[in-house]
């Protein structure tokens, strides 16, 4: 990576992804390491999380190391006014790493350019969230035996879906053939379009999500329609259950086809997908620990 700091997968060259990729794939065979004892990693989650900050916090913990933190921002100083400058600045007193979700686009990299320490991106508003795109790259590697050359239907939410707008770039060393499946008011940024035309990346824009564009996938990455991106509720009732994807609609599609989600999900894959094997979004998860690991790693310097 060019710097210590991840807030963007654009920093990655092709080699840092793949190294990344090799060591989690040595944290999958081994997730129980003293490297990080003695070290401190605060978890500093201005928006609500699940697996990030559940996977992370065990990465730390699995790798001896120690957390410290805050999964509500109302019971920081934050909420009597305190900038997250001045946050950051104090934590940085504390921790050897910090691992951060913010609400506003830009926040990971504002703090990496105000303290010394390494700053993680655990995700930034509808900007970027580069380490959900390394476990999604560990796992498409891991479905597909390759990263190269795949078919990729990206489905829902492309507008304010930060995990999707990541893969993008994360996947644009690979030469894969995208296929963006969203209504109009959530398509994919011109700004993520432009960047396909820009490094020569092949893709395709529906509005349906018909048989064919699931017959022609190496990978169905689904999202789901992100209430909280949404100032005008009547306008997220119109479009949260446009897309949802049912185990009836996999019979006809390759074998070697898989389902990734980055979860939550709330009606866009249906129950009985669950029982398909085809569907990988809970082993996808999984691997975020260690991917996550294998970047904190990163991180600090620690050769693995």
């Amino acid at each position: 990576m060019k710097s210590n700091s991840l807030v963007s997968i654009d920093q990655c060259s092709k080699e840092d992804i793949l190294r990344i990729l090799d060591n989690a794939r040595k944290f999958e065979e081994d997730p129980n390491r003293k490297v990080l004892k003695g070290k401190v990693a605060a978890t500093l989650f201005f928006e609500p999380s699940t697996r990030t900050r559940l996977s992370f916090e065990t990465a730390v913990n699995r790798l001896h190391g120690r957390v410290i933190g805050f999964q509500d921002a109302s019971t920081t100083s934050s909420s009597k006014g305190e900038t997250l400058k001045d946050t950051i600045l104090m934590v940085s007193n504390y921790a050897d790493l910090i691992i951060m979700r913010h609400h506003l686009e830009g926040a990971a990299r504002y703090a990496s350019e105000i303290t010394d320490i390494p700053i993680i991106n655990a995700g930034d508003g509808a900007n970027q969230h580069p380490t959900q795109t390394m476990l999604d790259l560990y796992s498409i590697r891991k479905t597909q035996g390759t990263l190269d050359n795949l078919n990729i239907t990206l489905v829902g939410d492309l507008k304010y879906g930060r995990t999707v707008h990541s893969l993008i770039v994360g996947m644009s060393h690979f030469n894969p053939t995208f296929h963006f499946v969203a209504p109009n008011e959530l398509k994919m940024p011109d700004e993520y379009k432009n960047f396909c035309d820009a490094h020569h990346i092949k893709y395709y824009e529906h509005s349906t999500f018909s048989q064919e564009v699931i017959n022609d996938s190496d990978i169905l990455y689904m999202t789901r329609v992100q209430r909280e991106r949404f100032t005008d509720l009547e306008k997220y009732e119109r479009v949260k259950n446009v897309y949802i994807l049912r185990n009836s609609m996999l019979e006809d599609s390759r074998d070697n086809l898989h389902i990734l989600h980055p979860l939550p999900r709330v009606n866009e894959i249906a129950y009985d997908v669950d029982d398909s094997p085809k569907a990988y979004y809970i082993q996808q998860a999984r691997n975020g620990l260690f991917t996550r690991q294998a970047i904190i790693c990163e991180a600090l310097g620690i050769t693995i």
